[in-house]
């Protein structure tokens, strides 16, 4: 059974996974006083930060109003005392490892919406767009749904697939997405407001997924260079309108395959891709599996 620290300003109570105690999660603040969410929920807690029992992790979710260099200063006892996992952050709280030093050189993701800030103060941050990094020391997700594609990825690692199906059922969450998922940023969005070209050329490949055109003549379409183009997708999306297009038609692949009875030729065809055997080797470079497992997993 696994022992995870709760290191947080705002604790919420713990869950119980089936009939078996496969997890057990105790609480902890700066004072070791209860804690008043902003709802008025009372919630009592079991230690101070310094005062941590050994543990096999610890995660730090505090609240809007927490202070976060507080934090920072707590978390290098609460790591030594988590060899295993030594840390988890979830949304726009992975600065707090950040702070403490813990990410330097390493991937980490939060949401999108946080990304040129973070970048901007945290230089030494690999940054990525994944909407959770699981395989670091720390691990750190975006926030919303991404935690609970987090929490059943860690329930797979360490104990089975067939625990991860249940607990997803349980939730009635059936689009669960692996670790190599990126985060989506809508039309409606900051991105899309801000500049008029990058929200027409995503239209474009939208509307152009099963027959895909080169940057050169999207670009041509909206009036504009190629190499502006490029810089657009690279200033927002952080990549390339070539991978950006690749990725959106392997998404809509996943969701074909996931949700209808087609053929996976079939789905090929659908997405722009004419040769197989190429699609099959992104479809497993991107998501893990080929495209035939696809079907048989639920992620």
């Amino acid at each position: 059974m696994a022992e995870i620290t709760q290191h947080t300003c705002n604790p919420v109570n713990s869950i119980c996974i089936g009939g078996a105690m496969s997890f057990s999660r105790i609480m902890t603040t700066e004072n070791a006083r209860q804690e008043h969410d902003a709802n008025g929920v009372v919630t009592l807690v079991h230690h101070r930060f310094d005062e941590l029992p050994p543990c096999d992790g610890c995660s730090s979710c505090p609240a809007s109003t927490c202070n976060a260099r507080t934090h920072a200063a707590y978390w290098p006892p609460c790591a030594a005392n988590a060899p295993a996992e030594p840390g988890s952050a979830r949304c726009a709280r992975a600065p707090i490892l950040a702070k403490a030093g813990f990410l330097d050189g390493m991937q980490a993701a939060i949401h999108w919406e946080y990304h040129d800030s973070f970048m901007e103060e945290f230089p030494d941050v690999n940054l990525v767009r994944n909407v959770f990094v699981a395989d670091t020391k720390f691990i750190t997700a975006s926030g919303g749904t991404a935690t609970a594609d987090l929490m059943l990825h860690l329930i797979e690692r360490d104990h089975s697939y067939d625990l991860s199906v249940a607990v997803a059922d349980q939730m009635v969450y059936n689009a669960v997405r692996n670790a190599t998922a990126e985060q989506r940023v809508s039309l409606q969005s900051r991105n899309g407001i801000r500049n008029k070209h990058l929200a027409k050329a995503i239209e474009i490949m939208r509307n152009r997924v099963d027959n895909p055109i080169s940057s050169s003549v999207i670009a041509q379409e909206l009036g504009i260079s190629t190499r502006q183009i490029e810089r657009l997708f690279e200033r927002y999306l952080n990549a390339s309108p070539k991978k950006y297009f690749t990725e959106m038609r392997l998404e809509r692949a996943r969701h074909l395959l996931l949700q209808t009875e087609s053929a996976v030729t079939e789905v090929a065809l659908a997405c722009g891709f004419e040769n197989f055997g190429h699609f099959s080797r992104l479809y497993r470079a991107t998501y893990g599996v080929s495209p035939m497992m696809q079907r048989g997993r639920l992620t």
